[in-house]
């Protein structure tokens, strides 16, 4: 089944609610928080810098810039009205923070009209990456700077030892919640292409073992996509979740994966 952020306005109301609350969730986490500061600071802030955080989401990375101190201005866009919305409401009293509504591959914006783009957890979502590459390259000025991080998600893992049942459940959750698990591995040259100048990369290993807050939810979505395929039935579907309740309180859970962060420039 396709990735649901593909067509995410279609979504039902009940997984959109689900996928905002995720989003804050991962958001809050301090290994996620470490990587954002981590890859957040290779960039070169000019003063009163103008931010494009394309795909923000519910706006928690549009948050973090807009309070960074050499940041003036700061556009959340995506293309999810239920994201927008909820964007909107908890920034709230924020000065300089706005967001409009728009696909990363059709912005609204003039040529050259941001300093600083940052796309967090977005490419490995959208159908074509390449395109939305190009429309950042349009919007960015000359000398300006692109920041990407996103998940590999071909790294995402489930399992303690082999044949693990619950990897099916890891795997299923990538197939439907990701559009291209293995963007991360071609950047470079994808960057390249676009016309950017690849600069900083940096590898991050995102590992929960106890108390899992995102990637439990991640392995029990899977579990529901394998069901809603017919690949296994209700029944299988409770006991692996179940079995991920056991590992937990048996202190043998183990989920995770590894985001990529890479920076680079517009030439002059």
């Amino acid at each position: 089944m396709p990735d649901v952020y593909l067509t995410i306005n279609e979504a039902d109301p009940a997984l959109l609610a689900e996928i905002a609350k995720g989003l804050e969730l991962r958001a809050s986490l301090p290994q996620q928080i470490a990587i954002l500061e981590t890859y957040l600071g290779d960039i070169d802030f000019p003063e009163n810098v103008r931010v494009l955080d394309v795909g923000c989401g519910t706006g928690a990375q549009s948050r973090t810039l807009i309070k960074r101190p050499d940041v003036a201005e700061v556009v959340g866009a995506d293309q999810a009205t239920f994201l927008i919305e909820h964007a909107r409401e908890l920034a709230a009293g924020l000065e300089g923070l706005t967001f409009v509504e728009a696909p990363g591959d059709d912005l609204p914006f003039d040529a050259a009209s941001f300093d600083v783009i940052v796309a967090h957890t977005v490419l490995t979502h959208v159908a074509d990456p390449e395109a939305v590459l190009a429309e950042l390259f349009r919007v960015l000025r000359p000398g300006g700077t692109l920041a990407i991080c996103d998940g590999d998600f071909s790294t995402m893992s489930a399992a303690i030892g082999d044949r693990d049942p619950l990897q099916a459940c890891a795997e299923s959750f990538v197939e439907h919640q990701v559009n291209d698990a293995w963007l991360m591995r071609r950047l470079p040259r994808m960057v390249r292409a676009a016309g950017f100048v690849p600069g900083q990369a940096r590898s991050f290993n995102f590992i929960e073992t106890e108390d899992p807050a995102t990637t439990a939810n991640w392995f029990r979505r899977g579990a529901d996509g394998l069901v809603k395929e017919g690949r296994i039935g209700p029944d299988l579907a409770a006991a692996l979740k179940a079995e991920i309740e056991r590992r937990v309180a048996a202190g043998t859970y183990f989920g995770g994966m590894k985001y990529d962060s890479l920076i680079s420039g517009k030439p002059e």
